[in-house]
């Protein structure tokens, strides 16, 4: 009865996913370990990966060992709600919202994760927001086949994946689908420029790729990406980003990582193009003609002190260069049709006995001026901002109350803005200074 449980609640979501071809540290995955949530994630919550917490999503959330009816239930239900202050007022302001200081209920996702057998397994995300009453399918990442291969004495581990978010499927967090800064305000401004990579396709692609992970060191990783039609994503709830591909979009990932005492470090790189029609005319019915294309290629690493769980440190960083050529963007508009984009993000935390963090972050994106994309004073693309953040994670040890059903984070974070689309004052030419959307944030993040 409890493995038909557990394959009825696969099997449904499953389904919506194929269909419409015409997520994060949950309770479900340590009661089905039978592991504290200190075991797979820095800072006992997550989403950032410990070793072992990567060893267990490549393996396809396979991993097994707890015990009792809690460890047969692949569900979780997580729930974000936030307090946020910009530094000047928004106007007009966010739907339904004051022009500033406001509380929000940002999300309330359910989840599906864990495994289906010993080859088979995967997270699925449904998320609702009140900020824009809607709900969606999110983060969402299947391993329909995995198994592991004995080389000369050494694993050699194969599988595939299927997902919706590009690197929702990547095992390191450095970078963009689980990357920090790990929650952001729902309701404060951002810049508007970001490489395919990052927010290219956000919900609005399936992916397909294979992978192999050789010694627990060499990760190799491959396959494309193709935007769902229309009628599925308003189905699913999500909608087109940059638009629609108009062939399959090619991606590849290679990492090699070192372990070594208490530390791992490690350091990759990444490749993606795409060739989409703009937002525009993917709504329009039977929309034809030239395309903009996308060309990605990044750099990252990362390096992880774990001790004995006394003083935890880590380090992550990502590079990305983008090639673009938006000639249907830019068509009857008198502008160019070539452009790059370039942007760096880095981060560095403490964590002290896995309950006490800080962490601090950097992001940097620049490029010449692109009037497409960026409309600001100078259709620049700069923008320079940096990220404070201290938490507080009261549960997710061994010997935690109510292990493993609940675990919670509360933080505050900070995010100040040297320049914002281009400028540091006056950046919109309406007055508006950089500092502007610098955004205070008071979050609580529950999840069980």
């Amino acid at each position: 009865m409890l493995k038909l449980l557990r394959l009825t609640a696969w099997l449904l979501p499953a389904g919506l996913l194929m269909l419409a071809r015409p997520a994060n540290a949950i309770p479900a995955f340590a009661a089905q370990t039978g592991q504290a949530c200190v075991a797979c994630h820095i800072g006992g919550y997550g989403p950032q990966l410990t070793p072992l917490g990567r060893a267990f999503k490549i393996g396809g959330y396979t991993q097994t060992g707890g015990e009792g009816i809690l460890s047969q239930i692949p569900l979780s239900l997580m729930i974000q709600s936030t307090f946020t202050n910009t530094g000047g007022s928004q106007n007009p302001p966010p739907q339904h919202y004051d022009t500033n200081n406001n509380f929000s209920l940002d999300q309330v996702s359910g989840f599906i994760g864990g495994n289906v057998g010993a080859h088979s397994g995967g997270l699925i995300q449904f998320t609702w927001s009140d900020v824009d009453n809607t709900s969606h399918l999110d983060n969402t990442d299947i391993r329909p086949y995995t198994t592991v291969f004995d080389l000369g004495g050494r694993d050699l581990r194969v599988g595939t994946t299927i997902n919706n978010t590009v690197t929702v499927q990547d095992p390191y967090n450095s970078t963009f689908a689980w990357g920090f800064p790990y929650i952001s305000s729902a309701l404060a401004p951002t810049p508007s420029a970001n490489p395919l990579l990052a927010a290219g396709f956000g919900q609005s692609a399936l992916g397909y790729t294979a992978y192999a992970w050789y010694d627990s060191r060499l990760y190799v990783e491959a396959g494309a990406y193709s935007t769902l039609s229309g009628w599925a994503l308003g189905r699913i709830g999500d909608g087109f980003q940059i638009g629609s591909t108009t062939s399959p979009a090619p991606y590849a990932r290679i990492a090699y990582e070192w372990q070594w005492g208490n530390s791992a470090a490690h350091a990759g790189a990444l490749f993606m193009h795409a060739d989409a029609l703009p937002a525009a005319d993917t709504y329009t019915a039977g929309a034809a003609g030239p395309a903009d294309h996308y060309t990605d290629y990044a750099f990252d690493g990362s390096y992880q002190f774990l001790g004995d769980g006394t003083h935890i440190a880590t380090v992550q960083g990502i590079f990305t260069h983008e090639d673009q050529n938006l000639r249907a963007s830019s068509a009857g508009t008198g502008f160019g049709a070539t452009y790059s984009l370039n942007q760096f993000r880095a981060n560095a935390s403490y964590w002290y006995k896995n309950t006490y963090g800080v962490t601090v972050g950097w992001q940097k994106t620049w490029g010449p001026a692109n009037p497409i994309q960026v409309q600001s004073a100078n259709n620049k693309p700069n923008s320079n901002e940096f990220i404070i953040e201290a938490d507080w994670v009261p549960f997710g040890k061994e010997s935690s109350l109510w292990q493993p059903l609940l675990n919670m984070k509360l933080g505050a974070q900070y995010i100040a803005y040297t320049e914002f689309d281009g400028g540091g004052t006056n950046y919109d030419g309406a007055g508006h200074n950089a500092a502007d959307n610098n955004t205070f944030l008071l979050f609580a993040w529950l999840i069980f």
